[in-house]
């Protein structure tokens, strides 16, 4: 519950920027650079004057809408993967091999990598999460349909003369929905880090975008003067990535018959 009240405040701040916030956080005011936090500027001001508060507030609209949509996009696909290669033996020795192609790379460099080739903006840093990210969903998927599928209500289903398809969306997809929500919210902290560290490198959202990655970023060369612009979008990415493993952690108790039981 707390890390559902904690990430509803992140995303309602974040919608609600442009009536919270008093000016454009693009706006530059070279005069008022590196000025501590005061009532004038909550959070302070950036080396080029723009208040930190707004780009803060803005930045949260980004990399929330970054981790969502990676998180949405990676476990349709990642169920998708998963059913179809833990159902069909031959088929699995194909995809996984694959899968497994892509997590032997590490992510970061993946990304990097595919973001020089594709270019930086929203779009492509959200199609290059969602590669890197799609075998985590699989796998896990893959794994639950490789212990459903023997089951004795599976052997039952063919005896009928059920068709796969039907027997993969009516009976294992839905016994798989425990193991995939927690997955989803899992993708979706990894993507909000992934998003800021690619921004926070430069290799993200452009600079003319706020996200908490790119203001960290161009906070780091002023940390000693001017803490305070890489401190505040610190702290909202770290509520937001512990608020939704906080979820991912309340979900999978909520979900899991045998800690049910035991509770």
């Amino acid at each position: 519950m707390l890390g559902a009240v904690v990430l509803l405040f992140m995303l309602l701040t974040s919608i609600s920027a442009p009536w919270i916030t008093r000016t454009d956080p693009t706006k530059t005011s070279p005069y008022e650079r590196l000025q501590p936090p005061s009532s004038t500027h909550f959070f302070g001001t950036d080396h080029l004057g723009r208040d930190v508060f707004d780009r803060t507030m803005y930045g949260g609209r980004i990399s929330i809408l970054v981790g969502g949509a990676v998180g949405g996009i990676s476990t349709l696909l990642g169920l998708a993967i998963g059913l179809v290669s833990g159902y069909y033996r031959k088929v699995d020795a194909v995809i996984m091999r694959f899968m497994d192609g892509l997590m032997a790379f590490p992510s970061l460099i993946l990304a990097l990598a595919l973001i020089a080739v594709l270019g930086a903006s929203v779009q492509n840093v959200i199609i290059v999460i969602t590669i890197v990210s799609v075998p985590l969903v699989a796998r896990v998927v893959r794994a639950s349909v490789l212990s459903l599928r023997e089951q004795q209500f599976i052997d039952a289903a063919k005896a009928l003369g059920v068709p796969d398809w039907r027997i993969l969306m009516l009976h294992i997809a839905p016994n798989t929905l425990a193991v995939l929500m927690v997955q989803g919210t899992f993708v979706f902290a990894l993507a909000v880090i992934a998003e800021a560290n690619l921004s926070f490198l430069g290799a993200g959202v452009p600079p003319t975008t706020p996200s908490w990655g790119n203001i960290m970023g161009e906070g780091r060369t002023y940390l000693s003067l001017a803490f305070w612009v890489t401190f505040f979008p610190g702290v909202f990415l770290s509520l937001t990535v512990l608020a939704i493993n906080l979820l991912g952690d309340g979900l999978r108790d909520a979900l899991d018959p045998k800690l049910r039981r035991r509770a």
